[in-house]
């Protein structure tokens, strides 16, 4: 692994550390789109400069350096050289423009979040612990208008606003998530997938569903959030196993 003296040019790098491994391991899972989907990083305290993967890169190739710095209200961004591309500018230039609160912004089109975006009722009830995780945490768009160019980005960070709602049900699309830090971004990003695979899987047995009841989903959610360290340390073990393989991810 390459450290900050070798990188001195370079900065916010411990973030980038951050993001590479969440690039590398939502490849892993199968959870990305071709060289499609952004992840971005609020690295100021206004929350309006923030790194993000650069145009057509495979999650799989990624590494720390390989990120792009941008600046939310740089009107000019797409004119650039090296400019991002103009859905990732869309979505998340918007979001961290809009929503200070969202300091971590991932979207993919994971296959099961994406199957949920795509029913009529995009809702996802708590039948399980990690269904009932996202309680009362999530919106969902449903006037999907096309590729996230800045018009859709403006609308979807309209529905981002209230720091309560942690995951965006983007209809017709995919998923959306917002985290204060790169290890809770992946792991509520994680645990969605796996939330509406469950759920899913349950409506494919045609038979009724055992939902819990709303003071047990709500506590349940209260629970999860107030756990010492689970987005941490989970994300902690998955850079353990990347440097363990001596991944290039870190350089």
């Amino acid at each position: 692994m390459l450290r900050v003296a070798e990188h001195s040019n370079i900065t916010h790098w411990a973030e980038r550390i951050d993001l590479a491994a969440a690039f590398r391991w939502t490849e892993r899972l199968g959870m990305h789109e071709a060289v499609a989907n952004h992840f971005s990083l609020a690295v100021n305290d206004e929350g309006t400069a923030f790194l993000v993967n650069p145009r057509q890169r495979h999650f799989s190739r990624i590494r720390a350096s390989d990120l792009i710095l941008l600046d939310a209200n740089d009107s000019q961004t797409l004119e650039h050289p090296n400019a991002p591309d103009p859905t990732a500018w869309g979505l998340h230039g918007a979001i961290h423009r809009q929503c200070p609160h969202a300091r971590c912004v991932m979207h993919v089109h994971s296959v099961h979040a994406t199957v949920l975006a795509c029913l009529a009722d995009s809702t996802l009830p708590p039948i399980d612990q990690n269904t009932a995780t996202f309680y009362g945490r999530f919106a969902i768009d449903e006037n999907y208008g096309g590729l996230a160019f800045e018009e859709e980005g403006e609308r979807c960070a309209m529905l981002l606003r209230d720091p309560k709602i942690k995951v965006l049900i983007m209809g017709n699309h995919g998923v959306l998530v917002v985290a204060n830090t790169v290890a809770e971004a992946f792991d509520r990003l994680y645990h969605f997938e796996r939330a509406a695979e469950t759920y899913i899987r349950a409506l494919q047995t045609g038979k009724p569903l055992r939902v819990l009841s709303p003071e047990i989903a709500e506590k349940t959610a209260q629970e999860i959030e107030n756990y010492p360290g689970l987005g941490h340390d989970h994300f902690a073990e998955l850079k353990a196993i990347l440097d363990d393989e001596g991944s290039n991810y870190a350089s």
